[in-house]
């Protein structure tokens, strides 16, 4: 007994000492931190973010949190094209006038202590921070509703301890001089609930076209749910996110009593139907209304100094950036739409008009429209200036003045791209590892891989004849020896956005994608082509001008090497033969402009591509069924061709007609030795397969008929007289005689004896001085042989998921 008592004391004495050192550790860390505090500067840090949150808050009065400037959107030629909406000072709603509901949403889900705090949340704050340990990432917030007003009203979303350390004085200071009523009445005023909406008032017109008085508690739950993460829970394209943090703010009224259990199921069952006005004092966002602000927003977040990325080697990396995006993207955007910004755009109204003009009128007889009232069958598309990478034209689809919300899918919608895909992903990565448009590969039937059009067959068969007819036997062996891997690469390189693992499959040679692509991708990727293979991020924004006139932002666009030059000229020089006498010949402009182009049909005609362009501009043009759904008639070589060459025609009416550059000749040697080795197999791994450059011989090869050699002379005459001989649809043979009578001065060109780097283009009357003098495109001699151009729907089942299996087609 005595020993067992021995042992207890003597247990007692190691806990007692035990607690005695834990002590004087916490004393020692406490005053080491108080020492690092005071020493090292970090007092007078602090005690200056003080004075300057006080200084704030005692300049403050009730109209600093009344609603701000207007921001204007100017076009190319610095006309005015619209003004942002913002909440007017009638929408401003007195806290005696703000329903309960509201007051007690607000509290239960983002601030449950708010009546009795001093504007900080110590614990709240201890919380998030045990959360970001444990789980790597920001699960919950620590900020007061005072706290978010803080930094609402008064501060930018860097990631750093002063600004969260101003936020909680400034707070503070708030809570000192002004009520919790009026510091709710100024949060639900001042609060950005999405798409142009700021405070309940504009929230409620906008999403519910009624006064703040006839919501029901479901309607006002929905809308206390989107201030957290606005564009994650925003009602338009994310309704169901919306509604999930709805239920939560319903399930925390029942749990703090503030409504019954017969109130929360009533609620909860409630179906949101969303009442957008066709008119109210709100602006209603146009195509390109909605694609610069998108843009403006943008060049804001990489002035805070945003990094985009849009590839991630984990879903959790995936949400932790999806986190970060959508709050730097609100954050900018309520500066975009309430700082008075002047925001100058690339924009030219005059070519948005005639490709939306052309868009209508090409789908007029289609009539048939949705449930909502929208035209079932749709379009899109987007124009790029090739000299300077920008936008000057996007459309979302036809015009429409009856709805009311404004889904721009030209960049908001991604669809399946058929055959309009081969040129980025499987024939310029072959000519860039030694294949050329002379290349023979074996068109026939095999066991496991697609159809061609109307089951067409034609054995041996160059690369150029391949792309005409667009072969799909042949851009499934080429891909299928590329490998997917290295062929999606170069997508991903130009910031494509939904490349995803179930692509991966040799179908995607056809445009069998999970997702798809849109117009604004497509045309940045032909754009790429156009320009010797140097991509330029697209963007419609030149500049940003705050509203004390400093300029806060100017677009610097940066050149990326994604192709060759000469695998780019190769692929451009092969579509223009698409366009003299393969699928695309009946998109041939009017004035000789040359151009190149490609077509792209999915299965069953759900989806119609064309891609194409000249030296002046590219254009992208997608027809379909936001739904998708067969269109009797549908290919890309018929209404999206149809679109395109009209639209074209208008803009290239006055230009002088310039000639692509030609591309550097490989000699049979080296085309031996490259086609000889082995192709990367699926496992391996090539980290950047668009730094892969095709090595030329160094005398070059000079093109045929170069009568002149000062580069400051303009092209020789002549050229191309054999024509292709190849049967025409309309039974006439012959055609083409090529005869390029004077073409582009040859300004500046940069002729080299050998070949052609040049390429140095600029404006000459309007237009762009060409590359090489004495620039020929070469001339194929050889009659090719017309043949099927029907629509070539792709045969192969064993593709993506996502709809179009084998992704169809070829036209």
């Amino acid at each position: 007994m005595a020993k067992q008592k021995k042992k207890k004391k003597k247990k007692q004495h190691r806990v007692f000492w035990f607690f005695i050192k834990l002590q004087i550790f916490l004393m020692v860390l406490i005053l080491g931190g108080l020492c690092f505090y005071y020493f090292g500067g970090y007092a007078d840090k602090v005690a200056k973010l003080h004075s300057e949150a006080v200084e704030l808050v005692q300049k403050s009065d009730k109209n600093t949190f009344l609603p701000a400037r207007t921001s204007t959107l100017y076009d190319t030629n610095g006309d005015e094209i619209s003004e942002t909406a913002t909440t007017k000072k009638a929408d401003y709603v007195k806290y005696e006038d703000i329903p309960q509901n509201f007051v007690n949403c607000m509290v239960s889900i983002e601030d449950k202590k708010f009546y009795k705090h001093n504007g900080v949340d110590l614990k709240a704050i201890v919380r998030a921070a045990k959360s970001i340990i444990k789980n790597k990432r920001i699960t919950q917030g620590g900020s007061t509703i005072t706290m978010q007003l803080a930094r609402n009203i008064y501060l930018d979303t860097n990631k750093n301890w002063q600004r969260k350390v101003k936020e909680m004085f400034i707070a503070m200071a708030l809570e000192k001089k002004y009520s919790k009523n009026d510091i709710m009445e100024f949060y639900l005023n001042n609060v950005y609930f999405m798409n142009g909406y700021y405070g309940i008032q504009a929230a409620c017109h906008g999403y519910f076209n009624c006064e703040l008085s006839d919501l029901d508690l479901s309607q006002t739950a929905f809308l206390c749910a989107i201030p957290n993460s606005p564009t994650y829970y925003d009602p338009i394209n994310n309704k169901d996110h919306t509604l999930t943090r709805r239920n939560l703010i319903l399930k925390n009224l029942r749990e703090d009593g503030k409504i019954t259990q017969q109130e929360y199921e009533a609620a909860i069952n409630e179906e949101i139907t969303l009442n957008m006005p066709e008119k109210d004092d709100t602006v209603k966002y146009n195509y390109v209304d909605t694609y610069a602000y998108y843009c403006a927003t943008r060049a804001l977040m990489e002035n805070e100094g945003f990094k985009f990325k849009y590839y991630f080697d984990s879903d959790d990396e995936e949400k932790e950036y999806d986190a970060s995006y959508d709050e730097m993207y609100s954050y900018c955007q309520k500066k975009l739409y309430s700082d008075g910004y002047k925001i100058y755009t690339s924009i030219d109204l005059t070519m948005q008009q005639q490709l939306q003009d052309s868009i209508d009128l090409t789908l007029l007889d289609f009539t048939d429209t949705t449930d909502d009232g929208t035209f079932k069958l749709q379009s899109a598309a987007t124009c790029i200036d090739n000299d300077t990478g920008e936008v000057v034209a996007i459309v979302g689809g036809r015009s429409q003045d009856a709805v009311s919300h404004t889904l721009n899918r030209a960049f908001q919608s991604h669809r399946q791209p058929g055959s309009s895909i081969k040129p980025l992903i499987v024939y310029t990565p072959s000519f860039e590892r030694g294949k050329t448009p002379d290349t023979i590969v074996n068109d026939h039937k095999f066991d496991g891989g697609p159809s061609n059009s109307g089951d067409s067959y034609y054995g041996d068969v160059t690369i150029r004849f391949a792309v005409q007819k667009s072969l799909n036997t042949v851009a499934w062996q080429l891909y299928d020896e590329l490998t997917p891997k290295v062929g999606l690469q170069y997508l991903k390189d130009m910031n494509f956005t939904n490349i995803v693992k179930d692509d991966y499959v040799t179908a995607t040679a056809l445009g069998g994608f999970t997702t798809g692509v849109s117009t604004l991708e497509m045309a940045s990727a032909y754009s790429t082509l156009e320009n010797d293979g140097m991509y330029r991020n697209p963007t419609c924004i030149k500049s940003i001008v705050d509203s004390d006139n400093n300029i806060i932002y100017t677009s610097s666009q940066k050149d990326t090497v994604i192709y060759t030059e000469t695998a780019s000229r190769m692929m451009t020089d092969v579509m223009t033969d698409v366009m003299k006498s393969g699928t695309g010949r009946s998109a041939n402009l009017n004035n000789g402009m040359p151009c190149a182009g490609k077509t792209g049909t999915t299965n069953d005609k759900k989806d119609g591509w064309f891609c194409g362009f000249t030296r002046y501009y590219t254009t992208c043009v997608w027809v379909g069924c936001d739904m998708p759904e067969t269109v009797k008639k549908l290919t890309g070589s018929s209404y999206p061709a149809e679109i395109w060459k009209n639209y074209m025609d208008q803009v290239h009416a006055d230009l002088t007609p310039i000639n692509f550059l030609p591309y550097a000749q490989i000699s049979d040697e080296y085309q031996d030795s490259q086609e000889t080795q082995d192709t990367p197999a699926d496992d391996q791994t090539q980290d950047n397969p668009t730094d892969q450059t095709v090595t030329t011989p160094d005398s070059g090869t000079t093109t045929p008929d170069q009568t002149t050699t000062d580069p400051n002379k303009t092209d020789a005459a002549g050229g191309n007289t054999g024509g292709n001989t190849g049967d025409n649809t309309d039974g006439t043979t012959g055609g083409n005689t090529g005869e390029n009578n004077g073409g582009s001065t040859g300004e500046n060109g940069g002729q080299n004896t050998g070949g052609n780097t040049g390429g140095n283009r600029g404006q000459y009357n309007g237009g762009k001085t060409g590359g090489n003098t004495g620039e020929n495109n070469g001339g194929n001699t050889g009659g090719t042989t017309g043949g099927n151009t029907g629509d070539n729907t792709g045969g192969n089942t064993g593709g993506a998921t996502g709809g179009n299996t084998g992704g169809g087609a070829a036209q």
